[in-house]
């Protein structure tokens, strides 16, 4: 299923979150945006990770049976929103029926038959499996954006996929030529 690419929507872009953010759920967020359209939009917080629960154990819990030793995958803390619902964000090299392909090099699937491909390293490249997700109504979202709560940036693999947990935040705000020293938290309106 291909992701819709409405002019004016923030699918496959990243929202970063201002220094100022007020939510204590969302400090210092690197949010990569799965679907956004009029109804809303969805994303996955791609720099926090949840530490309630390891891999295997996730494996365990749904069921899933593999073949040989399991790697040690961490598992993301996806946003606040159905915090027991699990998402792959993973690089577009693997793409199943169900598979929301959101860019031309990023995907999202949530069935298990990808989390048995990553536990026998038959699965996707790039990947991050996370826990819950970021979720905002009509208007919501943009209404955030325009009183300073968000940056958006365009997002890329590397960020996304191979930049440290906790590098990622820095590094999309210095990709956006922003010195995050000199933002200010309020927003200014002509």
């Amino acid at each position: 299923m291909k992701a819709p690419h409405d002019e004016g929507y923030l699918t496959g872009q990243l929202l970063l979150a201002m220094p100022a953010m007020e939510d204590p759920r969302f400090t210092r967020s690197v949010i990569y945006i799965c679907a956004h359209t009029a109804e809303g939009a969805m994303g996955l917080v791609v720099n926090r990770l949840n530490s309630a629960i390891a891999f295997p154990a996730l494996l365990e819990q749904l069921g899933i049976e593999t073949k040989g030793p399991v790697p040690q995958v961490p598992i993301y803390g996806g946003g606040p929103v159905e915090m027991g619902r699990g998402f792959v964000l993973h690089s577009a090299d693997y793409v199943q029926e169900s598979t929301l392909v959101v860019s031309e090099t990023i995907a999202l699937t949530a069935t298990v038959d990808i989390l048995t491909a990553i536990a026998e390293n038959r699965g996707p490249r790039s990947n991050l499996i996370a826990l819950g997700y970021a979720g905002w109504g009509p208007g919501q979202l943009e209404d955030e954006i325009q009183k300073n709560g968000w940056l958006t940036a365009e997002a890329d693999l590397d960020l996304v996929f191979h930049t440290d947990i906790h590098m990622k935040w820095p590094r999309a705000m210095a990709k956006l030529g922003i010195d995050i020293s000199m933002l200010s938290s309020s927003a200014g309106h002509a």
